[in-house]
């Protein structure tokens, strides 16, 4: 059987304050009983001195004068709640406060020096008494004689009651504050077994694939951090659940669609549908089909690399001669549709410290880019310059634009931004997420400008060498 937190943090309380009252009720009693014998030990003992001192100056040769000083002892009696009395050397009860027929008895065995060191003892004073009394006795001297004592005896039951007394108050203070300490476990309730409660629900509802479900916890403790740390990461894991399937969605349909073609081609050559004059056009189409397969995989593969982390071979290159390579690299291309370059540096030589290689496909796919959604006989426009410790770089086109409601959705992966770009057979939607995946990467951003039917500029930032 399973008990939860709460269960045994009630326990432990409960056992807690029982374990305390036992321990605070045995220790006081014992403690305050031992405190109270001392301290009425001491006091009588005083009294005891005080009447003896009194006693002593009666002797006048041999005789003892009682008499007239008895109303006295009887008051000083019923004042300490005990019984004094006037003991001779032989142990003959001379005077008793109480008038008991002790008066005149002789205590077998008395011996005032059995209490030793101690000031006073604890028993039955020789058997003369049914119960324990705490016993002090005072020695009566004149003419450097010892004449007789003055015992004084308190019922221990006496300072019982005074210590009961005692206790119950300390009774009374522990009870206080154990339901004071009550609160202890309200606010234990309240901030941390109702949020773990949710908390652990909430667990239970990921673990049982429901990921829109939302822990109700807002304190501004570790509670409302942990809570809100778990809804984050079950929207971040609904997003990649929503993402995955998006993916999987696209890359089938990007596949779908090339397959297919080449599979219509190859079974209409196989079936004589196309005549064998017509068997090169056909074929050069799989080629082209076959390729655009290829190139969809490279994306695919380059986008789990960056993913993977730690990837990147920093280096110091001259970031002009990178942009001018990958603009000749465009030249047949460019050709076709009359497009120019216009080169713009400011500085001859401009060194940053990065990944060559994937800065050169950054730029590639950003031309390329440039390329496909501009005009005939237009100008694409690349800029470096310096400033502070970046180089930035623009690529700029004059051509058809990207939809406003389509810029934040152009870095997603097999996002195409419009129509044309869906029919684009060569077009596969990773370009544009792959150049934010390296440029991130780095530790810089891209941002992009674009307004439809006039054009569109792409500006990332990359660090300048500092081996300069």
């Amino acid at each position: 059987m399973t008990h939860s937190l709460y269960y045994k943090f009630i326990l432990g309380y409960l056992v807690f304050g029982l374990l305390g009252f036992v321990s605070i009720a045995t220790l006081s009693s014992r403690m305050t009983e031992r405190y109270l014998i001392r301290e009425q030990a001491d006091s009588l003992y005083d009294e005891a001195n005080q009447i003896a001192s009194t006693y002593s100056g009666m002797y006048h040769g041999k005789d003892m004068d009682l008499i007239s000083s008895y109303p006295q002892l009887v008051g000083s009696a019923h004042y300490l709640h005990a019984q004094i009395w006037i003991i001779d050397r032989q142990g003959k009860i001379v005077v008793d406060s109480d008038q008991s027929e002790r008066t005149g008895r002789v205590i077998d065995r008395f011996d005032p020096t059995a209490a030793g060191n101690k000031s006073y003892t604890i028993g039955t004073f020789y058997d003369q008494f049914t119960y324990d009394v705490l016993s002090v006795h005072a020695p009566i001297t004149g003419n450097y004689t010892t004449y007789g004592y003055v015992v004084i005896h308190m019922p221990l039951s006496v300072l019982q009651n005074t210590r009961d007394g005692i206790l119950n108050i300390v009774y009374i203070t522990l009870a206080v504050v154990f339901g004071l300490s009550l609160i202890i476990l309200l606010v234990f309730t309240k901030t941390v077994y109702f949020p773990l409660k949710k908390i652990t629900a909430g667990a239970n509802e990921y673990a049982q694939g429901n990921l829109t479900y939302h822990i109700d916890v807002n304190t501004r403790d570790e509670m409302g951090y942990l809570a809100a740390t778990l809804n984050y990461m079950s929207d971040e894991l609904n997003k990649m659940e929503e993402y995955q399937k998006t993916f999987i969605a696209n890359v089938s349909h990007d596949f779908r669609s090339p397959l297919t073609s080449i599979k219509g081609y190859l079974e209409a050559i196989l079936d004589g549908t196309i005549p064998p004059e017509m068997y090169e056009k056909y074929l050069t189409r799989v080629i082209t089909e076959t390729e655009r397969l290829n190139k969809l995989t490279q994306g695919m593969l380059t986008l789990n690399t960056l993913d993977s982390k730690g990837y990147l071979n920093r280096t110091n290159f001259d970031i002009n001669r990178v942009i001018k390579d990958t603009a000749a690299s465009f030249e047949g291309t460019c050709e076709e549709k009359n497009i120019n370059f216009d080169l713009t540096f400011s500085n001859n030589i401009q060194m940053v410290y990065a990944d060559l290689g994937k800065i050169q496909q950054v730029m590639y796919n950003l031309i390329d880019n440039a390329i496909k959604f501009s005009h005939h006989d237009s100008t694409i426009y690349i800029q470096a310059s310096g400033k502070y410790e970046k180089i930035f770089i623009s690529v700029k086109d004059t051509g058809i634009g990207i939809p406003k409601d389509s810029i934040k959705k152009i870095w997603e992966r097999f996002y195409k931004s419009d129509l044309s770009r869906g029919k684009d057979k060569k077009g596969t939607g990773l370009g544009l997420a792959i150049v934010k995946e390296i440029i991130q990467s780095h530790g810089e951003n891209i941002d992009v400008v674009s307004t439809e039917g006039v054009g569109t500029e792409f500006i990332f930032s990359l660090p300048k060498s500092t081996n300069l």
